[in-house]
């Protein structure tokens, strides 16, 4: 009986143990944000700093990206610190996908309604692996207001799990940005600004990535 209660405990002692190792091993940063915030971008930014290779395709047309997209093994450094992990690129979140919103970038009607249908699949999908996130960027396009029920959704969805994040004020580069707007927004919440496209503030962004994690 004793013996049997030593293996058990054992073996629950073992369980940790391999999840600890896993999770530091397997660590996955998601990229989340409404659609069009520049997720894809950012990730292509990351993977094209670190392993000279993008992630996946832009485009102006509303959630191109409906599908789960990860980036294994990007170790990225500063100062003698590193952090590999994977990254994980998401659909964007939205409250309504309409096939009319297709339609209005020149998709044809029957493509446009495939298109809704994957991209709400791609929605469901990126709640769920929000449970697998060691840490998320939520990415939220500056030139717009950010107080939106996809914003708030995120980030409180995250902070039930009590998940690390870190909000990135995409596409300082516009004239509209104002990340200022942003940090006012959520103030409980650090925040980065930075361009995607440009490549402005990435290295400071990295500096935190670390600080984080």
């Amino acid at each position: 009986m004793v013996l049997r209660h030593l293996r058990r405990i054992k073996n629950k002692f073992a369980s940790v143990v391999r999840r600890i190792f896993r999770k530091k091993k397997d660590v996955r940063i998601g990229l989340y944000g409404p659609v069009n915030s520049g997720k894809t971008t950012l990730a292509n930014r990351i993977c094209m700093d670190w392993l000279g290779e993008e992630l996946g395709k832009v485009s102006v047309i509303p959630h191109e990206t409906r599908e789960i997209q990860i980036k294994e093994r990007v170790t990225v450094r500063d100062n003698g610190k590193s952090l590999t992990f994977n990254l994980v690129d998401t659909p964007g979140i939205a409250t309504k996908i309409d096939f009319e919103d297709f339609v209005k970038f020149g998709v044809k009607r029957k493509d446009a309604k495939q298109r809704a249908k994957e991209a709400t699949r791609g929605v469901i999908e990126a709640i769920k692996w929000l449970d697998n996130m060691d840490m998320v960027l939520v990415v939220i396009d500056s030139t717009k207001n950010p107080i939106s029920q996809v914003n708030i959704t995120i980030l409180g969805n995250l902070d039930a799990r009590n998940t690390p994040l870190l909000i990135v004020s995409n596409k300082i580069d516009l004239k509209k940005s104002d990340t200022t707007r942003i940090r006012n927004a959520f103030p409980g919440y650090e925040v980065i600004g930075v361009s995607a496209k440009t490549g402005a503030m990435m290295n400071e962004f990295y500096k935190m990535l670390l600080k984080k994690l």
